[in-house]
């Protein structure tokens, strides 16, 4: 064999190639000259894309960049997957070891992960959005994988072969230790095209990667940057695929509300002149930079920003309205069996309500003990209702919810899936129930409309249903 002249090497989230001439480099386009180090340098993110060309082309090389061996990560006891992650395994096996896998919130994604991790036998970094997804995956991991699990975040700084982080964790240490993973898995990996989170997996050299969502599409089309940092998507599987078995059955209830009359009035005017300045303005919100055209024009004078006041005031009302809260009352009184989660869009609603019903309020601003201590209680039973504005939107493992009301939201597609997954995980003779609060003649009413369109709506167990109060 010759003896190897290129050679790689890891440095601060890159690939540093020494010895690599110009005829190699042909075959390794996205290697870039770094005139600073007098070397050619790669995002280390293409680690495995360039091992295996020179290895194809059989050109020798030593690799001082690779800080990871195989390992095994025996079962504690043998799972048997549920027929859908069982093909989403396969799938994914079957295209490279890499790529994105779609299940519906409460399908198990973290038991597919447990599954992989077990078979691709390397240290794997686990990348979760919330301190409480941190310990969920730790707690899952512990109990099926006979391996030391470490955790990094929320005060842990403990890195083992298999180690569970949050993302803005991760960017602190992974483009130092980029080196030492063979396994990525990107919980929530909606998130990951984001400016920031994106380097997560362009500084990490994991030749596997496995990107795990419930929405992968995203309003600025970055699905496609998910798809370049993770692999394809190799699996989906919708909710109503799931409903009956996996999942329980639900139906979505949408209640358009009227405002009183003093608030219908106030939310007129301001929305009268929100709607004249844009027209004025020339502004149309739903282009792509409507609305930094809107924040820089209110910005210029006194007459602009009173209009972003009407405009703040016209969307507050909409949400929040009076009339709303009297709903949520009457939905609890009805349901008073059962376990309710109560969304809202912001945390001055969801502490108003916490404040008018004496109800237990979940906002980011809870102290981790108190939180844990609120999901516990709802968990044993001793609370049945929860207050929330967006904190319980990802991820956390509230089984025993079967009502949902939503008071407000963003009007996003993926908050409305993922807070309809809080309350799918299935049970025997579990039945779901989503309540939607809709401001009558608003914009609430028309993004509600348009946001109807996704699968969630069309399931063959899924009915939807209008109500109103006059």
């Amino acid at each position: 064999m010759a003896e190897a002249k290129i050679e790689l090497f890891f440095d601060k989230g890159t690939l540093l190639l020494k010895g690599l001439d110009d005829p190699v480099k042909s075959y390794l386009p996205a290697v870039k000259w770094d005139d600073r180090v007098r070397l050619y340098r790669a995002p280390a993110n293409l680690y495995r894309k360039i091992a295996l060309t020179l290895h194809r082309r059989k050109i020798p090389f030593a690799d001082h960049a690779r800080d990871f061996e195989p390992l095994n990560f025996p079962f504690v006891q043998a799972i048997e997957p549920r027929h859908f992650q069982a093909e989403a395994r396969e799938a994914w096996l079957k295209g490279g070891r890499e790529g994105v896998v779609v299940l519906p919130t409460g399908a198990g994604k973290t038991i597919l992960a447990v599954l992989l991790i077990h078979v691709v036998r390397r240290p794997t970094l686990v990348h979760v959005p919330t301190i409480d997804l941190m310990h969920q995956w730790h707690a899952v991991l512990s109990k099926h994988l006979d391996a030391e699990i470490g955790r990094m975040g929320g005060g842990y700084k403990d890195m083992a072969p298999i180690t569970v982080t949050t993302y803005d964790s991760a960017l602190m240490f992974v483009p130092h230790k980029g080196n030492r993973f063979g396994f990525a898995v990107f919980d929530e990996a909606h998130r990951l095209p984001g400016e920031q989170y994106r380097f997560l997996a362009i500084s990490n050299m994991a030749p596997f990667r496995l990107g795990l969502t419930a929405t992968p599409e995203r309003v600025d089309g970055g699905e496609a940057v998910l798809y370049q940092l993770c692999g394809p998507l190799r699996y989906r599987a919708k909710i109503h695929d799931l409903t009956g078995g996996t999942l329980a059955p639900y139906e979505v209830v949408t209640i358009e509300v009227d405002m009183k009359p003093d608030e219908r009035a106030r939310y007129e005017e301001a929305n009268q002149l929100y709607r004249e300045f844009l027209e004025e303005e020339n502004i149309s919100i739903s282009s792509r930079n409507g609305w930094k055209q809107f924040l820089w024009r209110t910005s210029r004078t006194p007459e602009g920003r009173r209009v972003f006041k009407a405009y703040r005031l016209q969307k507050q009302l909409s949400l929040a309205s009076s009339a709303k809260e009297e709903w949520v009352w009457d939905l609890i009184v009805q349901h008073r069996e059962d376990r309710i989660l109560v969304f809202t869009q912001d945390n001055e609603t969801a502490y108003r309500l916490g404040r008018k019903f004496l109800l237990p309020v979940l906002t980011h601003h809870t102290r981790p003990k108190e939180r844990e201590s609120f999901l516990e209680a709802f968990r044993s039973g001793d609370f049945r209702i929860l207050v929330t504005s967006k904190v319980l939107n990802e991820g956390v493992d509230v089984p025993d919810a079967n009502v949902a009301i939503i008071v407000s939201g963003s009007g996003s597609v993926r908050e409305h899936v993922q807070r309809l997954g809080r309350i799918l995980r299935g049970r025997p003779g579990k039945m779901a129930v989503l309540y939607e609060l809709i401001s009558a003649d608003t914009r609430e009413y028309f993004i509600n409309k348009r946001r109807k369109r996704h699968h969630a709506y069309q399931g063959p167990d899924s009915i939807q249903g209008d109500e109103g109060r006059n």
